[in-house]
């Protein structure tokens, strides 16, 4: 079996290639340039080169970042400016890692694309890794459902202690073991704003409001901030927490609240990512990648592609822009955006 594997330069996807080519299989590497942001791709390049080397395998350097600036970045800066707060992680997962590469692998013959994400496949489902501490099905709920057969996660059983114990004993090149993990979001450095602030105007000093529309503090500008956020504005006179319950990009007004304020028992989603055939069902849902699952309802309306959430129990911080994923345990069964 031939087998494509995205190689990142760092230690999961390398140890990847070790076991796979331990297991047998036929390997070939590919690394994605999926921004251009400076030294980053080098290094990178040149860790796997040291790996493929040590392998003897073939590998390749796909350049995706036109797609995905188009795809992913563009969007992820849009969506600040609306007010959201976007997730680019899972739209690159869709459109790039498991979209673009799924057909570079088919082009190139290959049987199955593998990634050194922690998730596993179960009864034709993404379901979680082992290691919840490390799992990436959240990431993975809106990728295409026919790409699921294709898709191959060698670390679904593999803790993240147990990945350094083989790091150490394998005589894999060890400067890729000691690279710092990559950052969640891969073309963000420190924060979103340094991002923001290379394509639109970010620092607008503008009002804090409450439910009634007093204006009762002040902030820094409006894409500083998300949904819960407690830090970062000012409040006239408050000796206790107040919490980002709105944002209103058209007027560059934020508005805050005691936290209770933040609880929600009942919202929409739309662009509904289905796994599963039915209209309606109980589920767990995350609505955001460390948030813990909590019993829900789902209504779903196929026509367009949104459902009615109906919550057992309150969220806090529900944001416009997240993805809410749904599992019935530990398979993932649906995703969709939060409006």
């Amino acid at each position: 079996m031939k087998i494509m594997l995205a190689m990142s330069g760092g230690v999961d996807s390398s140890i990847v290639a070790y076991m796979l080519k331990e297991q047998g299989y036929e390997v070939e590497g590919v690394y994605m340039k999926l921004h251009n942001k400076p030294n980053y791709h080098e290094t990178n390049i040149k860790n796997i080169k040291k790996i493929a080397d040590f392998l003897s395998i073939k590998y390749h350097i796909l350049d995706l970042s036109t797609k995905f600036d188009e795809y992913v970045y563009k969007p992820f800066i849009d969506s600040y400016i609306r007010g959201e707060t976007p997730n680019p992680c899972v739209i690159c997962n869709r459109t790039i890692k498991f979209g673009e590469l799924v057909e570079f692998a088919k082009e190139k013959g290959c049987d199955k694309l593998a990634t050194g994400h922690y998730a596993n496949i179960k009864e034709g489902f993404i379901a979680e890794a082992k290691d919840k501490s490390k799992d990436q099905s959240y990431f993975l709920s809106n990728i295409k459902k026919e790409n699921i057969p294709f898709l191959l996660f060698p670390l679904k059983d593999i803790l993240k202690s147990e990945l350094k114990y083989i790091s150490s004993n394998i005589e894999i090149p060890n400067s890729l073991f000691k690279q710092k993990e990559s950052n969640e979001i891969c073309f963000v450095d420190h924060t979103y704003i340094d991002i923001l602030k290379n394509y639109t105007q970010v620092d607008m000093p503008g009002n804090v409001i409450d439910k009634e529309g007093n204006i009762i503090g002040k902030h820094k500008g409006y894409m500083y901030y998300t949904i819960g956020k407690r830090r970062g504005f000012e409040v006239f006179g408050a000796h206790k927490p107040h919490y980002v319950i709105n944002i209103n990009p058209s007027t560059n007004e934020i508005t805050v609240a005691d936290k209770e304020e933040l609880a929600i028992k009942n919202f929409f989603i739309k662009d509904i990512n289905l796994f599963t055939d039915l209209d309606e069902f109980e589920a767990g849902v995350k609505i955001r990648y460390r948030s813990p699952k909590t019993p829900c309802k789902v209504k779903i309306n196929k026509e367009n592609k949104t459902a009615y959430i109906t919550l057992k129990e309150p969220v806090y911080g529900l944001a416009s822009g997240q993805m809410a994923v749904f599992y019935d345990d530990d398979k993932v069964i649906a995703g969709g955006w939060i409006v």
